[in-house]
């Protein structure tokens, strides 16, 4: 690599009118941000940063996958993208090939500096990341955060460890803050201690990061979805989950280069990568008798005493006779900030000696010896044990009782909790502000209502002493019916599943999860259980927690008694049950199961709304299996139940439009997809997003391909295109991976290869970022369709391969026949003639088994050719075939299948001496046509066509 000039971090490369930033991996022209891919940027960063130099095949190779054997197909595909993504032909001037070589970035390259170190398109291609506020003083910990802030900037993953109570996450939102501007903004805070199980910390970042995450690897999920961005994730209190916390941090530093971690915890992580800052106590004052108050106040423990001290009502400043006090004060309490902090909250009351005396005489024997580093717990222990004391009995119940709050909680949730009976509220609501005030609660830094909390030092301890007062059972039961009257009656909450955002609700997940857990554990009450799960529910999918939601419900429902089952309560279970399933890869009989359940109780009680919801979810779920005409079953079913409702006309209608689209009926194809499109553009009809599948997106491309099929392929290709581009600026992956999977096959269908080729690398890049294996899988499938067409065979057959047993185990069985088509086309033109044949009727027979699909006349066309290339087959059955594909082609009104049949036909009576008849033919087929021209089945039929008529 002579010659080579390293690229700095905050590098500007300017080349036309682009501008490619290395630190925040974008390119750019004007004010529009280019979409590119990490490969793709990869090669363009090592062309660029060598501007007028060969780079060889080899070493861009091992640039964009190193330490991974590909092929140089890969390579010309990412280059296709680039020169796509620099103005299409206009790209070959940026970038040239040198046969045999390498590739040349042959335009000029200019350097410069990003004017600042803000990582530009990451911040704002993401969601709103938020932060606590930092803290208005903090007291001791200034040069910590800058030697945190060091260590993680440059070793990318740093623990800080420390005793509970020490000021870890006081030190962690500080620097958090400290860097915000450097990550563009993307920085996420997640709070873990609100998980009661280490299997939740991958759902909790991802709920945190605002995505759905895959259930059958977490945790790649998050990888692929950090990749290549360059951000940081704060992990706080990670102690009570380190293993699966570790085994998150160091996948992410390991996997993700641009990703930092930054962690609190009561020891260190232990994993690869990790720099660990052990946070220590605050430095305290002397043993001094004759310390002045000045130089006492020289100390961040005392400093801290007496902020909180007047905080607390302490009125006075702390005079010369009372500084020697303060000092054995914040020695006795070993600088640990939260128990310096509980001190000095009695102050007001108190004073300065009295808390001393109070420390000397309740703690005399638990603090011997403290020096010698007794252990943490014990120590907090013993403080918050003092301080219990402190409070009348009253506030000792309520705080006693707010142990059962994990994480955040209102003031009604507090108060219904301690409240034994409705008189005893307002007693509640004055314990409650008391709390406050000694810093026993503290405020959330949640925007909109107030929210409270308890230290989690403080709920360790006051859980401790609700167990020892015999309450524990009784004030979860409070806890518990609680959120389930909260949630059964929010109104947002139970419009369900998916139709309004839920994100301001985060906050209550923690304690309706320790609910849950508390009702169906062995001294719970199972009842409350499945009324709270069902209430639940929404929440759940609203946040994308749907492996929560999947357990939870399955867990009323196999708890369900006579006088629950048939009820509105197992209608809501069955209907989330089936929801969160379907995106779970839960098993497929439970999911139909809990539909057709679901469909006979909101039948029974007029739910229409989620009538229709349902029998979407059970026509998706067919497609997805391949059961076309099972599909169109529900599809008429919905049509009826919804007719005279507006909104459920314009669902029927595009369920209709697909089902006879892929079952191969073209013509009613277009009719109702046309006619589910004109009366969606109507003035206030409203187009629900039903199980993820948002309908704007799906149905102009079900209704392209269908036009494509019937001939009309400029209308198609723009309407596609269309759609495809509205996807792409959504933020849903689901439709985003729908919209590229099946608008991509339109431009392949065309000959448009370079636009297609865009489409399926981004669907492979976008579904591998969000986990969506399926449709990963029906990418790669779709590349290898690509690659054969590029007359890379070999290659697009290994693809194909791949792709057909992973969507086979998926079930996604709507991609299997076209892909095996495609399949069996590279086996006859790789030489395995035999396997071709085996696989092409195969693909017959399935397709055959669903009555017939669009693809029948295209499989018949592609056995044809295999037969052809079988010598011992008769002409006449190659014949046969291809007239069997064209009147499949008609019966379905699919002009542009029964054109490649015909040319197939017209060129095999061609070589049989028969060039009249071949032209009557294909000239009948194509006079027939009216756009679509310059697409190359059309392209090919007219030099064809010509031909014939020389020789005729």
């Amino acid at each position: 690599m002579n010659g080579r000039r390293n690229v700095q971090p905050g590098d500007v490369l300017s080349f036309g009118p682009f501008s490619l930033f290395v630190a925040g991996r974008l390119l750019k022209t004007a004010d529009e941000m280019i979409p590119l891919g990490g490969r793709a940027l990869d090669v363009l960063i090592a062309l660029t940063e060598r501007a007028g130099e060969v780079v060889s095949y080899r070493e861009l190779i091992s640039i964009a996958w190193p330490n991974v054997t590909v092929d140089e197909a890969n390579l010309r595909v990412q280059i296709a993208t680039l020169r796509k993504a620099l103005g299409g032909e206009d790209g070959a001037r940026y970038i040239s090939n040198v046969a045999g070589r390498g590739y040349c970035f042959v335009a000029p390259v200019t350097r410069s500096q990003e004017p600042t170190a803000k990582a530009e398109g990451i911040a704002g291609s993401e969601q709103s990341w938020r932060l606590p506020p930092r803290l208005a003083r903090m007291v001791g910990r200034d040069e910590a955060v800058r030697a945190v802030s060091e260590q993680l900037l440059t070793g990318r993953f740093v623990s800080i460890v420390g005793p509970g109570g020490i000021g870890k996450t006081t030190v962690a939102v500080s620097v958090a803050h400290a860097l915000v501007a450097g990550f563009g903004g993307a920085v996420s805070f997640v709070d873990l201690s609100a998980l009661t199980k280490p299997q939740f910390v991958p759902t909790a970042v991802a709920s945190a990061l605002g995505f759905m995450i895959q259930a059958n690897d977490p945790f790649g999920s998050l990888v692929a979805f950090v990749g290549e961005k360059k951000v940081l994730l704060v992990l706080d209190n990670c102690e009570h989950v380190i293993d699966s916390a570790a085994v998150l941090a160091e996948r992410i530093v390991s996997e993700a280069p641009q990703a930092h971690i930054l962690t609190t915890s009561r020891e260190a992580l232990r994993v690869e990568g990790e720099r660990v800052h052990l946070l220590h106590s605050l430095d305290c004052p002397p043993e001094h008798a004759n310390l002045t108050a000045a130089e006492v106040l020289r100390y961040p423990a005392a400093q801290l005493f007496m902020e909180r001290a007047t905080a607390g009502g302490y009125c006075a400043a702390l005079i010369d006779i009372d500084a020697p006090v303060v000092a054995t004060i914040c020695r006795r309490l070993d600088g640990i900030a939260l128990a310096i902090e509980l001190a000095a909250s009695g102050a007001g009351y108190l004073g300065i000696r009295g808390i001393a005396e109070l420390l000397d005489n309740r703690f005399s024997l638990l603090w011997h010896g403290r020096r010698t580093a007794l252990p943490r717990h014990q120590t907090l222990n013993a403080m918050l044990d003092w301080s219990y004391n402190l409070l009348p009995e009253h506030e000792r119940a309520v705080l006693s009782k707010l142990s059962v709050f994990v994480g955040d909680f209102t003031i009604e949730a507090a108060c219904s909790v301690a409240s034994e009976k409705e008189t005893d509220q307002a007693s509640s609501t004055d314990a409650l502000e008391s709390l406050l005030v000694k810093s026993l609660i503290s405020t959330s830094s949640a925007t909109g209502p107030t929210y409270y909390r308890l230290l989690d030092t403080t709920g360790a301890y006051a859980r401790a002493r609700l167990i020892e007062r015999g309450e524990a059972n009784r004030a979860a039961r409070r806890h518990a019916n609680f959120f389930s009257r909260f949630l059964q009656h929010d109104e947002i909450v139970q419009s369900r599943f998916g139709e309004r955002d839920l994100s301001g609700y985060a906050s209550h997940v923690g304690n309706v999860r320790a609910a849950l857990e508390w009702a169906f554990s062995d001294g719970g009450d199972v009842a409350v259980g499945m009324e709270l799960a069902t209430w639940a529910a929404p929440l759940f999918i609203g946040l994308s927690l749907l492996e929560e939601c999947k357990r939870w419900c399955e867990r009323a429902l196999a708890c369900l008694n006579d006088a629950v089952r048939g009820t509105r309560q197992e209608m809501i279970l069955q209907e989330a049950l089936a929801l969160s399933s379907m995106f779970t890869q839960g098993d497929v009989d439970q999911v139909r199961a809990a539909i057709e359940r679901g469909l006979v109780l909101e039948e029974m009680f007029g739910d229409r709304r989620h009538q229709l919801q349902l029998l979407y979810g059970l026509y998706r779920l067919l497609m997805r299996l391949g059961d076309f005409r099972g599909a169109l079953e529900a599809a008429q079913k919905t049509a009826i139940f919804a007719e005279g409702d507006p909104t459920g006309m314009v669902v029927a209608d595009f369920m209709l439009g697909t089902c006879y689209h892929f079952i191969g009926d073209q013509a009613a194809a277009q009719l109702y997809g046309e006619r589910g499109m004109a009366r969606a553009v109507k003035p206030g009809t409203v187009i629900p997003n039903f199980f993820g599948f948002d309908h704007r997106i799906y149905a102009p491309i079900s209704l392209a391909r269908t036009l494509w099929l019937r001939g009309f392929s400029d209308q198609a290709r723009s309407l596609a295109r269309k759609a495809v581009d509205g996807a792409l600026g959504q933020d849903n992956p689901l439709s985003t991976c729908v919209a590229l999977t099946y608008g991509s096959a339109v431009f392949i269908w065309s000959g448009d290869l370079q636009i297609a080729g865009d489409y399926v690398e981004r669907l492979v890049e976008y579904a591998g970022r969000h986990s969506i294996e399926p449709y990963r899988a029906a990418g790669l499938g779709l590349r290898g369709v690509l690659a054969i067409a590029r007359d890379d065979v070999v290659f697009g057959v290994d693809l194909l391969r791949s792709a057909v047993g992973t969507l086979s185990a998926k079930k996604l069985n709507v991609q299997l026949t076209p892909f095996a088509g495609a399949l069996a086309e590279g086996l006859r033109m790789t030489g395995h003639v035999e396997e071709a044949l085996l696989t092409v009727n195969g693909a017959i027979a399935r397709t055959a088994g669903c009555g017939s699909t669009f693809d029948m006349p295209e499989l018949l066309r592609i056995k044809a050719e295999i037969l052809a290339a079988t010598p011992q087959l008769s002409r006449a059955s190659v014949v046969n075939c291809l007239n069997e594909a064209i009147e499949a082609a008609r019966v379905q009104s699919a002009l542009a299948l029964e054109l490649r049949s015909t040319i197939t036909l017209a060129r095999l009576l061609s070589e049989a001496g028969q060039p009249d008849q071949a032209r009557r033919e294909l000239a009948l087929v194509y006079d027939r046509f009216t756009e679509g021209f310059q697409t190359d089945d059309l392209r090919r039929a007219r030099t064809l066509l010509e031909d014939l008529e020389l020789r005729s």
